[in-house]
Order: C-alpha cells, then structure tokens, then sequence
C-alpha cells in the first residue's frame, strides 16, 4: 500500500502553464506572425497568451493546463476531444477548455485558419471573480456545452474583437492592458450570448436518457482517477448500475464501463508520452491489481503494448 500510496503521489498528465506550455502546442520551425507568435518577450502581458493556428502543431495531446483556452474556427477543419466527448470543427465552430480538463486535438486539414486565446484563472479578476467564470460563463465548467458552432455574425464580431487584441498587443498605447482584458471579457460575453440564443444551456429539449448520458460522461470526465467503477457513478447519478449501464449501451452502443476505461486509456497514453513514469507506474496510478492486468489492458485497446507506444510516439523502433 506504501508503494501505491508513492507512486500515486507522483505527477500524473503535467499540468501544463503559460510558462511551460509553449512546446505542447508550437511548432518551434514555424512560429507564425500573429499575437504572441511575433511578439517581443517585453511586449507581453501575465496570464495571457494569443495565436492564430499558424505555427500550431498538428496535433495536440492528449494535455492538461492550468489556464483557460478558447479555440475558434473560421475555416477547414480538425477533430477534438474535450474528456469523453468528440467534436469536430469547422467553419464557425467555438470549442472551450478549463483548468484540469483533458483535451486533445488531431486532423488539423490544411485549409484550416483559426485563433486561440489563452488566460490563467485571475486573468479577468477586474472584471469577473476567477471562482464565478464558470458561472458566468458556463462553457468553461463541466456541466456546460463546450462546443458550438456561431452564426455569421457573432462569428464577425468575435474576430474583430480578436483583431483589436492584436492591435492592443503590438501597439503602444496607454491603457494597454486593461483594453486586452476587457475585449477578451467581451469575446466571452458574445460567446455567452450566443450560447444563450441556441438554448445551449437549457436540457428541457433532451430526453431524460440523453441527459443522463450527458451527465455520465462528464462525471466520468471529472472523477475517473477517483471512481473507477459503474456503481460509483450510479450513486452520483441516484440510478441503479443497471439502469445507467443499459441506458448507456442503448444511446451509445457502448457500456459505462468502456466509457470509464475509455478516459483511463487517455490517461495512460498521455503519462505514457508526457512523463518517465514506467507502465507499472502507470498501472497502479489507475488502479489496476498489477503491471500484466495493465498491459493487456493496454493492448487490448491499442494494439500495441505501453512500451511499443512509447517508443512510436518518439519516432523509436520496437525492440
């Protein structure tokens, strides 16, 4: 138990911050010409970072951060995950992430054009408390709509908002930085608008199975590394396991177990790339009795055991 009890205390995923992230989202090869991208180090603001996806790796993750992260789409396309759930960008299309969150990025096309912002939980502390932003804007807390697409618009005013920002960044005008922070209040604030004319935060037009879904899967997002099994989150939920696995196999073709391990396998390829964690490490940091049970575990829903992996994501040949 004292073996565990270390091993679990170790890191999981880093959890990266706006000094570390850098090498987790960039390619160093193209370091693009907008927002901080071709700003001088003087030049920049704390707790704030923005980047067109010009210079952007084509993929991301599966990571964690600190800070909050907005990502917008004006054009082409590329596959994200948020926990559990999938999305898939395109034109217009807003996706949102909040300290601790598992997300991923793939399949960026080559047409694909967008911005990101980035901003650490006191950023906005002038104009909105950091514990009230997932409140007053509910896309960033587990429980909200992470993604959704805008009309033309909003998506015009998003992006001019954004521009301004650039401008506010390269510039040197007095006020500077109170001028950042408030446009980027005001970005979010058209978001909350417009999340709020699609009726995102509202479940009535849901069926009471999809909402239980819906719920499943972002408890499962939450707590996965604490509560591995069906029953855990049945109680959570106030079902029986076999009304929340059958509900669940019924609206997803998959059961509630799978969805669980579906998010440890996040984990452990993540740990696998991020960290010198060996896979017995690993496996008991989720909880698996012990390193065999992780390994075909693993493999199982790979293909490949978590050393093979480790070694193809480093461009290494299996031994």
């Amino acid at each position: 138990m004292a073996i565990i009890n270390l091993l679990m205390a170790k890191a999981a995923i880093p959890v990266y911050n706006l000094r570390n992230a850098l090498h987790a989202h960039r390619d160093p090869g193209q370091p693009g010409d907008f927002g901080y991208a071709s700003l001088p180090e003087t030049r920049r603001i704390a707790g704030f970072e923005l980047y067109s996806n010009r210079g952007m790796l084509p993929a991301i993750g599966p990571i964690r951060s600190s800070f909050y992260r907005m990502g917008l789409s004006m054009r082409g396309t590329c596959d994200v995950q948020l926990g559990l759930e999938h999305f898939h960008h395109e034109d217009g299309t807003v996706n949102f992430t909040f300290p601790n969150q598992v997300f991923s990025k793939a399949n960026l096309s080559d047409d694909a054009f967008g911005y990101y912002l980035l901003f650490e939980t006191d950023f906005l502390n002038e104009l909105v408390p950091a514990m009230q932003i997932g409140v007053e804007f509910p896309f960033f807390c587990f429980n909200g709509v992470p993604f959704f697409k805008f009309n033309a618009a909003e998506l015009a005013q998003i992006e001019a908002f954004i521009l301004k920002i650039n401008e506010e960044l390269h510039g040197d005008q007095p006020g500077r930085e109170k001028a950042i922070k408030m446009y980027v209040y005001l970005i979010l604030l058209e978001c909350r608008r417009s999340y709020d004319r699609q009726g995102l935060g509202n479940e009535a037009h849901l069926s009471e199975a999809l909402r239980l879904v819906r719920r499943f899967r972002q408890l499962v997002s939450e707590h996965f590394l604490s509560h591995h099994q069906v029953a855990d989150y049945a109680g959570m939920l106030h079902v029986t396991p076999n009304h929340l696995n059958r509900t669940i196999k019924d609206n997803t073709g998959q059961t509630a177990s799978d969805l669980i391990a579906a998010m440890q396998l996040q984990e452990a390829r993540s740990l696998l790339r991020y960290t010198d964690m060996s896979a017995a490490e690993i496996g008991y940091r989720l909880s698996f009795s012990d390193p065999s049970s992780f390994n075909r575990f693993f493999r199982k829903a790979t293909g490949q055991t978590p050393l093979d992996y480790k070694k193809a994501y480093f461009g290494l040949s299996p031994a």
